[in-house]
């Protein structure tokens, strides 16, 4: 089943901006999810980074509405009193006879309200059940039918047009969320939905084709690091690299300058997050690595949290001895240095023979004797409370992969969501993403996917599949994906195995990559994270909300859709020089080696390949919108559409 083209086409920075004459003077948005201000998923992401961007578009008009979790008020939302006077007297009457929706208000006005996911879609089926005077929306980030089917092991997608949804959702004991979803779905004004291929599985479980997909979009700023996001990539790998020392220690026997740090991370869904087909492929990979005599060693880390009950004690032994021998080297180079400064005041060459006594080593064989190790490096960091059914260590039972000196791919299992006050690997999760070399998130069920985004936005590569929403969005505006860093694997036409094959090749070829040309890619990556500005995608949230209103207000305002016109430009060209192996660099790339540069043949300019990508990039297709008084035109003033064909 072939994938429709959408409206998400967007622009990068440079172009004129968007001309926008909406009247929203007398208009109120509320926006309604079980996740704000409280953290549970991506949602919780979506409405965090899209706040800023909403609020100013709405000013003081704009309101969000989740549950009150006390925990959660104390740290994340600042405590107010409304300036709006009708908004304040609805409150009041909440507060003193239960609670009733802003609407019953004294003073109505033109309101939105936007719904996500069906936890929040009880309140939008009312609304119309009452038959207020609200513009409704409703957002399904995922369906829930769809999760419950996948995670069963079924041909989801390609059996989709078969599934009685009624059954099912009955044989798995949610007809009645399903049922709620679905009448969400139907209700509402405007059904918008985050991807192309989340908007296909929804016209067939919730019998509703999408009218926009608002692709999800990241606060780009906040992972900006102007011309320094290279120096910010290896400052994070040192800090990982010092776990690893502490983890592997004495089995410490491959070279850590040779090594990458690959990671997948996310809700702990073996199948759907793609950890199973993740696990088969290092264990080719590592087969792959050692017929061919590689001196790369890979560590993957699986950053996905289970139920555990403490830290495993080999793991903090393992940053024990680390500590441990920092300081010995540290007691020993301070000796070292007096003796040796004292030796220069005089006017003689110190004799290294002497220079060194016997406490300093027997500091030094005290300390090699604490790095003996008797058993494997763990590949979990913590004591598992199901140790025996984890689908990821039974896997890794299977494949035999146990971090074992032989080995050149070793795996470390983290159960549990990164802090930078843990005591095991104290660092935040976006420093942790930034000091690896790519992400690897091969799943079969991800409506869009923030993982791989994020990695984006920071100049990290990522591996996704054609079934995940930001696979298929960057599949749509990028000639060759794999170029940019971002490697889109097949697990929609092809089998488990192919897909398989598929990924280990896409690790071992990156595998091979010089550090020079790692350089290189994670430039060109960094550069699409344009592509998921706010700034640039929150135009669809618009166009839904401006469709609401319209469908609900008619009198007040109307929209005119036109069918896009197809021309071409619109992508991201295919780069200059593929493979990314160029052999002069400009600005953002750390010093190397002139062994290096004698490989390299090919000249690269960094500016001027950027420049071209701009070049390449066309404006948003926009919805020409109007108002009773006035008529909205696209940015360049003109209502011609310009995107691609639905």
């Amino acid at each position: 089943m072939p994938l429709a083209r959408s409206l998400s086409v967007t622009s990068l920075s440079g172009l004129e901006e968007w001309d926008e004459e909406f009247d929203l003077e007398d208009a109120v948005l509320f926006e309604i999810a079980w996740e704000v201000a409280n953290k549970v998923g991506g949602i919780y992401t979506v409405l965090q980074t899209k706040a800023r961007l909403t609020a100013e578009e709405w000013g003081e008009n704009y309101f969000l509405v989740g549950p009150y979790v006390e925990s959660n008020v104390r740290t994340q939302v600042e405590l107010i009193e409304p300036t709006n006077p009708a908004l304040k007297r609805t409150i009041d009457k909440m507060n003193s006879s239960g609670c009733k929706f802003a609407a019953q208000s004294e003073q109505p006005s033109h309101i939105v309200a936007h719904f996500h996911e069906w936890l929040a879609g009880l309140g939008l089926v009312l609304c119309r059940h009452r038959q207020l005077s609200i513009a409704t929306i409703f957002t399904t980030h995922a369906t829930l039918l769809g999760r419950y089917l996948c995670a069963g092991n079924v041909d989801f997608y390609n059996k989709l047009a078969e599934f009685n949804v009624d059954k099912e959702a009955g044989d798995r004991q949610i007809y009645h969320r399903y049922c709620l979803e679905r009448a969400a779905a139907h209700c509402a004004h405007v059904f918008t939905t985050v991807s192309q291929i989340t908007a296909i599985e929804a016209e067939f479980l919730l019998k509703r084709k999408p009218d926009i997909v608002t692709p999800n979009g990241l606060n780009v700023k906040k992972f900006s690091a102007v011309h320094e996001f290279q120096n910010l990539h290896a400052q994070s790998k040192n800090r990982i690299q010092e776990f690893v020392r502490g983890h592997f220690y004495g089995h410490l026997d491959f070279n850590l300058d040779k090594c990458l740090f690959l990671f997948i991370a996310g809700r702990y869904e073996f199948s759907n997050k793609g950890a199973d087909i993740f696990l088969e492929a290092l264990a080719r990979l590592n087969y792959l690595l050692r017929v061919n005599h590689s001196d790369v060693t890979v560590i993957a880390f699986f950053i996905m949290p289970a139920r555990t009950n403490n830290f495993n004690v080999e793991t903090l032994k393992g940053q024990a001895v680390r500590k441990q021998l920092w300081d010995t080297a540290q007691t020993v180079k301070e000796r070292f240095g007096k003796k040796l400064y004292e030796s220069l005041l005089v006017g003689q060459l110190p004799d290294v023979s002497k220079i060194m006594d016997k406490e300093d080593f027997t500091l030094m064989k005290r300390a090699i004797f604490a790095t003996q190790r008797q058993c494997q490096p763990p590949v979990c960091t913590h004591n598992m409370l199901e140790d025996s059914n984890d689908p990821i260590l039974t896997s890794v039972r299977r494949i035999g992969l146990f971090n074992s000196s032989a080995d050149r791919v070793k795996i470390i299992f983290h159960p549990e969501f990164l802090s930078s006050t843990s005591p095991l690997l104290p660092m935040d999760y976006e420093e942790f993403v930034r000091g690896c070399h790519l992400g690897v998130f091969p799943s079969y069920y991800e409506p869009w996917g923030y993982t791989p985004a994020e990695c984006t936005v920071m100049g990290i590569p990522s591996i996704s599949t054609n079934l995940s929403g930001f696979g298929c969005f960057m599949e749509e505006h990028i000639a060759d994906p794999s170029a940019y860093g971002i490697y889109i694997l097949d697990r929609r036409y092809r089998g488990v195995d192919e897909s398989c094959n598929q990924l280990t090749s896409f690790l071992f070829q990156f595998c091979k990559q010089s550090r020079r040309q790692r350089i290189i890619q994670r430039n060109r990556t960094e550069r699409l994270s344009d592509l998921l500005d706010w700034k640039y995608l929150g135009r669809y949230y618009i166009s839904a909300r401006h469709m609401a209103l319209a469908k609900a207000f008619p009198d007040t305002y109307t929209y005119e859709l036109q069918e896009p016109t197809s021309t071409s430009g619109f992508r991201y060209p295919r780069p200059a020089s593929v493979p990314p192996s160029p052999s002069l660099s400009r600005h953002s790339s750390p010093h190397h080696s002139e062994a290096e540069d004698n490989d390299e043949e090919e000249r690269y300019d960094e500016d001027l390949e950027a420049e071209k990508d701009r070049v390449n990039i066309r404006q948003p297709y926009t919805l020409p919108f109007k108002n009773k008084s006035s008529a909205v035109h696209g940015a360049n003033g003109n209502s011609d559409g310009n995107g691609e064909k639905d």
